[in-house]
């Protein structure tokens, strides 16, 4: 007799040998790089393909093939903490290609970087940015840092090594080849310098001006453009507003924070009637009331603008009073800022008549000025036929806290009633 006995793994099963479509797509997620399939395959094979790619394969391969929004979910949220895409038009891709060109574009040292790193991802992001937020500029990197700052005082190293050895990145040739580019804030500095301190590195030179505002110019598309704490005094700001005159599409001018006085002030009002802005903020600037003068002289003729921040300057009673004239025909501003612009009674009686005829003004800020009491109850007065304001902001303006706050009780009214009439009357979508 002879007897037959078949030994056998207990633990095996026919289950686990993968099918060969499972073979075949972790071969195509090996291979990807070498030879990235994915059009071809079915939807729920190219589903299970992009969720095992690597965030790190190169952005040639991926940039204008991948579309897919939660393969660029995994690409931000694993290279950022902090991943809100509500500012990028709700789009992940959009998000990382333009925080990508952010960052290259804050560490990029002229004259030291490759300048191939900006240019070859051009076409591979060229489609996706539509706004680029940048805050930091590095200046080249000096041969002999301590030979010449022996060479410098303490007052001329403000000015220092000539501006030609100090020009930044030219953003010409990126900014003309962006067709979707709506949005540009722009910073010319250096964060976090630390010991390293110098105000060489807050330089922006004449050659950075001239080569942004003709980048500026060709840009068609630009509808908002920033330029904050970057030193823009009277003659930088006259260059770029030459090349902004007749612009098509720039509707918000944002050049708070920087040091311009009356002449670039009286460039930024032919500005106002030569292009299609609707909002201005001059921030924190050195305008008198000349400069006041000649921005109110536009805004009386203009009939595009609807916001105007002037606040942190110092128009005095000249400039304020000139821009209330303007808003006694003016019917597009909707709000003004005056705050902290050494302001007293004059501008607040002329005011008064400007809340008595003007139905336009929604926001006025008086915060921060010597208005007085006499000042105050001029506006409450002006106030009392009024419907339109609903923002009245006169903090430590000096007016008296009982007329403070019958001011705000009308303002207080005004809300609610604009509230529930926007409750009955919702806007119609248009078809």
């Amino acid at each position: 007799y002879h007897t037959h006995r078949v030994i056998a793994d207990p633990e095996w099963s026919l289950a686990t040998v993968p099918h060969l479509t499972e073979l075949c797509l972790q071969h195509i997620v090996h291979n990807f790089e070498k030879n990235p399939i994915l059009d071809r395959l079915l939807p729920e094979h190219q589903r299970k393909v992009l969720d095992r790619l690597s965030t790190g394969l190169p952005l040639a391969v991926t940039a204008n093939l991948i579309n897919d929004e939660d393969y660029w979910k995994r690409c931000c949220t694993e290279r950022w903490q902090v991943c809100d895409i509500s500012n990028y038009g709700d789009s992940w891709k959009q998000m990382f290609f333009e925080r990508h060109l952010e960052n290259i574009l804050k560490s990029f040292i002229p004259n030291t970087t490759d300048p191939n790193q900006v240019l070859e991802l051009i076409p591979l992001c060229k489609d996706y940015v539509r706004k680029l937020e940048v805050d930091q500029f590095l200046p080249p990197v000096k041969v002999d840092q301590k030979a010449e700052r022996d060479d410098l005082s303490d007052t001329g190293s403000d000015f220092g090594l000539g501006e030609v050895s100090m020009n930044h990145y030219n953003l010409g040739v990126l900014i003309t080849a962006l067709p979707h580019l709506e949005e540009l804030h722009l910073t010319y500095g250096v964060k976090d310098c630390g010991m390293n301190f110098e105000w060489n590195l807050f330089n922006f030179t004449q050659q950075d001006c001239c080569n942004l505002a003709v980048a500026v110019k060709m840009c068609h598309n630009l509808k908002v453009f920033k330029l904050t704490r970057s030193k823009v005094d009277d003659d930088k700001t006259r260059l770029l507003v030459r090349n902004l005159l007749d612009h098509p599409c720039l509707v918000e001018l944002n050049l708070s924070h920087n040091l311009i006085r009356d002449k670039g002030a009286r460039a930024v009002g032919k500005l106002i009637n030569r292009s299609r802005l609707e909002t201005l903020d001059l921030c924190n600037n050195q305008i008198r009331h000349l400069g006041a003068e000649a921005l109110a002289q536009a805004l009386a003729e203009n009939s595009t603008l609807t916001s105007l921040n002037l606040r942190l300057n110092c128009v005095e009673d000249k400039g304020g009073e000139a821009i209330g004239r303007a808003l006694l025909t003016n019917t597009t501003l909707k709000s003004i800022h005056l705050g902290s612009n050494n302001l007293s009674e004059p501008t607040a009686t002329l005011f008064s008549q400007v809340l008595a005829q003007n139905t336009t003004l929604t926001t006025i800020n008086f915060s921060c000025n010597h208005l007085g009491r006499d000042g105050g109850k001029q506006l409450l007065e002006g106030l009392a036929g009024n419907k339109a304001l609903t923002e009245f902001d006169l903090r430590l303006a000096e007016v008296g806290q009982e007329t403070e706050y019958l001011i705000h009780q009308i303002v207080w009214a005004n809300r609610e009633a604009a509230r529930l009439g926007a409750l009955q009357h919702p806007p119609t979508k248009p078809l």
